[in-house]
């Protein structure tokens, strides 16, 4: 697990800016987005129209449009989900022990309405942060530039 000092690590009790009831959410989102934000799903590996997108621009929140990330700091990871060696700003994350599926993993969140967009990793580029931010397409919205 990455231990990540520069994202505030939350427990149950944190309380996100944007709240809406699950049904709200389920109105608002199509069926894999609320599958992936709310329920802390996976979309499959490489699916995303983000995988291999390379323009300039920003990433945003597909659940409440908060700006994540930038085009300036993805990369090609090869995993195949879109990766990201850091957000855009340190506090519009925030992370989460995760303890599913026999792993333990850092789940990394919007700080705004606590949607589940992916997991961070410690094998990213070592000459930038040396972080891996492996996020769902999915979670993602994409503003051009």
């Amino acid at each position: 697990m990455v231990t990540l000092t520069e994202h505030k690590e939350i427990n149950d009790s944190y309380v996100f800016k944007v709240n809406k009831t699950e049904e709200d959410w389920n109105k608002e989102l199509n069926s894999d987005q609320f599958y992936i934000l709310r329920k802390k799903g996976t979309e499959r590996p490489f699916t995303s129209e983000f995988e291999t997108q390379w323009d300039g621009g920003s990433y945003q929140c597909a659940g409440c449009g908060e700006e994540l990330f930038s085009s300036d700091g993805k990369f090609d990871s090869g995993c195949g989900w879109p990766s990201f060696y850091e957000a855009i700003d340190k506090t519009k994350i925030v992370t989460k022990t995760d303890e599913t599926h026999g792993m333990v993993r850092t789940e990394i969140m919007c700080a705004s309405c606590g949607g589940h967009l992916g997991h961070v990793f410690d094998d990213g580029p070592k000459n930038k942060t040396g972080l891996r931010y492996c996020v769902n397409g999915l979670s993602l919205k994409f503003k051009k530039h």
